[in-house]
């Protein structure tokens, strides 16, 4: 059972530290076409908000709706509007850089010498350079689908991702609106709808991101999957627990579990040209 190697991080605190603070370990989000998934307008993304799943579909998935009024469509919890609030962030939080987005050092009162050295007035990154990092990151490309649905094993297993309904959440098919010539108007497949949806009790955990339930998470795009698996390194979800595909789809729970229980169902045959399909990406 996937589920008993569920991970239980531990930490070691010098001095002890009370309360307790909660930590969630977190995989690096993947940068390929991040500047697509900013383009497409909010009205295609509310097209599929539903989050008391009104249309009886059994996907409840919701727009992310910030404190700002902004839609995020950024971070596993989908906390980020934008690419420069998503670097202004991973600035301040990973390396302790400060901005006008981000401009108090994220120091607890726990943590003296943090205080003591916090930052000056002075943001540590210029506006200019917070855009810079930003539009660098909007214009990465995306890596093309080493297979495509040409071959006929990589079509029957884009008709099964179908038929058991992971393309409710992981769509095939977005568009961006006009705007930033290089990423005008253009039609493309992340397999995404960045909504938040729940995935069940078993990838349920407490740290606190924006609004998003604890069982609640941004559909992950997947393009790129393949050249991901192809690593011995390779780790799926959130916090790296899974260590191959099949196991990342035996977690999904909640809104996804109809096409968990729909996986384990299908034929050793068709699980692996399944596989195939998601390694081609």
């Amino acid at each position: 059972d996937v589920h008993s190697r569920s991970p239980r991080p531990a930490f070691t605190f010098a001095p002890p530290i009370s309360p307790i603070p909660v930590i969630g370990a977190r995989q690096a989000p993947h940068l390929a076409g991040m500047g697509l998934l900013e383009a497409v307008p909010v009205n295609m993304l509310a097209e599929w908000n539903d989050p008391d799943d009104s249309d009886g579909d059994g996907i409840s998935g919701r727009l992310a709706v910030l404190e700002t009024g902004a839609i995020g469509r950024f971070g596993w919890k989908a906390v980020h509007p934008t690419l420069r609030t998503q670097t202004a962030s991973a600035f301040a939080a990973d390396m302790g850089i400060t901005s006008v987005e981000q401009p108090a050092d994220d120091c607890t009162e726990k943590q003296p010498t943090c205080v003591d050295n916090a930052s000056s007035s002075t943001d540590e990154v210029s506006s200019d350079g917070l855009d810079a990092v930003a539009s660098f990151m909007r214009h990465l490309g995306v890596p093309r689908a080493r297979y495509t649905l040409d071959d006929a094993a990589v079509q029957k297993g884009f008709d099964i991702f179908i038929n058991i309904q992971c393309a409710a959440c992981h769509r095939p098919a977005l568009q961006t609106a006009n705007g930033d010539l290089a990423v005008s108007n253009i039609q493309f497949s992340p397999y995404t709808d960045l909504l938040l949806h729940d995935m069940g009790d078993g990838l349920s955990e407490s740290l606190p991101e924006g609004d998003a339930a604890p069982n609640e998470w941004r559909t992950p795009p997947l393009w790129g999957l393949g050249l991901v698996a192809s690593s011995k390194h390779a780790r799926f979800l959130h916090d790296g627990r899974a260590k191959t595909l099949a196991d990342a789809i035996e977690w999904h729970g909640g809104e996804a579990e109809n096409s968990r229980a729909a996986f384990l169902a299908l034929s050793t045959e068709d699980r692996s040209v399944l596989l195939t399909f998601l390694q081609s990406l």
